[in-house]
């Protein structure tokens, strides 16, 4: 926690007691995250916890959709690099549109 706490340039040092305090909200953030995913998610008839109850959690909960980002839903790598290729043939037809929009222009 305080390697991560001393990267940030406005911190110049770190008092122990503000340590203690920001790991144990980081300890109690992660089992509300955990409880709440577990009691939502399809693993509670398992009786086991899964990644994916956290994502679902992290999407779908207003209060956890800052961890969207940092928990993502879990695709295959053939989705992602579909997703990959249609977000570069969507870059090259606004490339083409914007080169024959500056064309007429300058006509």
């Amino acid at each position: 926690m305080q390697v991560i706490m001393k990267r940030s340039p406005e911190v110049s040092s770190i008092n122990q007691e503000v340590l203690v305090l920001m790991a144990k909200a980081a300890l109690v953030l992660v089992q509300y995250l955990a409880t709440y995913s577990f009691g939502r998610g399809s693993g509670k008839e398992k009786k086991a916890f899964a990644y994916s109850d956290s994502s679902n959690t992290a999407e779908e909960s207003e209060t956890s959709q800052f961890l969207a980002d940092i928990l993502p839903k879990k695709i295959l790598a053939s989705e992602y690099l579909k997703i990959l290729k249609e977000q570069r043939e969507e870059e090259e037809e606004n490339a083409n549109s914007d080169d024959s929009a500056e064309d007429e222009a300058e006509s």
